[in-house]
């Protein structure tokens, strides 16, 4: 599913050049569940936005389901991450004035997809985690736990390949984390692939590998 080899990126400071990744190689296979974990400041925050295709890396190979998408241009690379990955981010980026149902319709409006399609797809995709009456509700109307099944069916209803969680359960308190935790176990037991970026050790239990990374060097692999 995912096959990385050498990445390597480097940002420009100042006359001197930023080296965030060091020659970065992973394989992750469909239907695993895998933890990026390290430090701050270690570089698992990029090695996540290349994964997403929200960023290029500067040297290396990053090959996404049989196809080298590195090389691709931005439009490529728009296309390619509507297609096939989902995002779930710790401050759950949902739009204020939009209730759940139209948050979760976005993605597909996007692709192109006929309203009336929209609309149930997105309301299958919020019936899944659990927000069955609270389609209309828009984000201040819903506690930080509803807010991420919100951002989690959004993942979702574009029927990803690979679904990347960014500290998914960073802004919540534990139970509620659980609970997003609960969620995101059984989507991969269904069959989704899942990477997600995780600074806290018992987040990172739940997936079934975790990748420790360190000054920019995968350090562990277990």
């Amino acid at each position: 599913m995912i096959h990385m080899r050498n990445i390597t990126k480097a940002y420009p400071s100042g006359s001197e050049r930023l080296i965030v990744l060091k020659g970065v190689s992973i394989h992750i296979v469909v239907g695993e569940f895998v933890a990026i974990t390290g430090p701050s400041g270690s570089g698992k925050s990029t090695l996540m936005n290349i994964i997403g295709l929200l960023d290029t890396p500067s040297e290396g190979s990053y090959v996404l389901a049989h196809q080298e998408v590195s090389s691709l241009n931005e439009n490529a690379q728009a296309d390619v991450r509507s297609r096939r990955i989902g995002f779930v981010f710790q401050s759950f980026n949902l739009l204020p004035r939009m209730d759940a149902l139209r948050q979760v319709m976005q993605p597909l409006l996007y692709q192109g997809v006929h309203r009336k399609e929209a609309h149930i797809r997105a309301r299958e995709a919020l019936m899944a985690v659990g927000l069955a009456e609270r389609m209309d509700h828009k984000p201040s109307e819903l506690s930080g736990g509803q807010q991420q099944r919100v951002a989690i069916a959004r993942a979702l209803v574009t029927d990803p390949d690979i679904i990347l969680a960014d500290e998914p359960t960073g802004a919540l308190d534990t139970k509620t984390g659980q609970e997003v935790m609960e969620i995101l176990t059984a989507l991969n037991e269904e069959g989704k692939t899942i990477v997600m970026v995780t600074h806290e050790p018992k987040v990172a239990m739940c997936a079934h590998r975790t990748i420790h990374i360190q000054d920019g060097r995968i350090q562990a692999s277990l």
